[in-house]
């Protein structure tokens, strides 16, 4: 954790929802004139996508199972030195993921590479981080111990394999027995390296599905924001001000003391409400250092 050169981090698995949290930040950030380094997580796997399908190959002949989940196909100890320098000194290393050809123009690359690694570029408030692994912890890495806020956003597990077989197979042309077989690969990795996460948290945002979705492998349409709620659990709810959560956010209520659920279609205007005193008290100490 920094003063000087304080972290944000947005941890939760594709799909799960980091984008509202990071619309909201945006919001965020430019009400109040912050100046943020944007870095997104999955510039730091290890492999391009060429090279971690023949990685999938190799390590599935071997009775193996590498997934972007896991620490083997991620640069974790990259993300930390970042998450040190950044810390100590406002500096450090980054690179660009080429999501599809239109963003690879402006560096002249094809989707699926990496930008080459670059010193952060001028003066910024603070370090924003939205990816997979915000939070890790192994037994080489801590990457958790360098955050000042760290945000996870998680569906419930049903919901979050809806949203991937109902993406995979809409964008990327797989079928559903491909994604079903996927997402059975993955799970080792899931609950050992992301899910432990979810309880360093200091916020967690974590969709609920208000539909039967039992059986997800045979669901066609993702539950809708108004057929979802939305779980918000603090890890000291001493910091949280309840009483004007409720009265900003219609039809919310606590379900526990640590614990307010609102409509899913709030979501974003609770993520302005909750998480815009926290940025401010961060930047107020910031100012105060110097």
């Amino acid at each position: 954790m920094s003063v000087a050169h304080p972290i944000i981090a947005v941890t939760g698995s594709s799909g799960a929802g980091t984008s509202t949290v990071k619309n909201a930040f945006e919001d965020i950030f430019r009400r109040g004139d912050i100046k943020p380094v944007v870095v997104g997580g999955d510039s730091f796997h290890r492999f391009d996508r060429k090279e971690m399908q023949a990685e999938v190959l190799k390590a599935e002949a071997k009775g193996e199972t590498l997934t972007h989940f896991g620490p083997k196909a991620n640069c974790l100890d990259r993300l930390e030195a970042l998450f040190q320098n950044y810390a100590e000194t406002g500096k450090g290393e980054r690179r660009f993921y080429i999501h599809t050809n239109t963003k690879g123009l402006p560096f002249e690359q094809p989707a699926g590479t990496f930008t080459p690694w670059k010193q952060l570029d001028g003066v910024s408030d603070l370090l924003f981080y939205e990816g997979m692994h915000g939070g890790a912890v192994t037994d080489e890495i801590n990457i958790a111990r360098f955050v000042d806020l760290m945000i996870g956003v998680v569906p419930v597990m049903n919901l979050e394999w809806i949203q991937k077989i109902k993406r995979d197979c809409t964008n990327r042309g797989y079928s559903e027995e491909a994604v079903v077989d996927i997402i059975l690969k993955r799970m080792p990795d899931y609950i050992h390296h992301i899910t432990p996460q979810f309880s360093r948290t200091h916020i967690n945002f974590q969709r609920i599905p208000l539909i039967d979705t039992s059986h997800p492998f045979v669901m066609r349409e993702i539950p809708t924001d108004d057929e979802s709620l939305v779980v918000i659990r603090f890890k000291n709810p001493k910091l949280a001000d309840f009483p004007y959560y409720l009265s900003m956010l219609k039809d919310s209520f606590m379900s526990r003391p640590n614990n307010i659920v609102i409509p899913a279609t709030k979501m974003e205007l609770a993520m302005e409400v909750i998480l815009a005193p926290f940025v401010e008290e961060i930047m107020n100490k910031k100012r105060q250092s110097h």
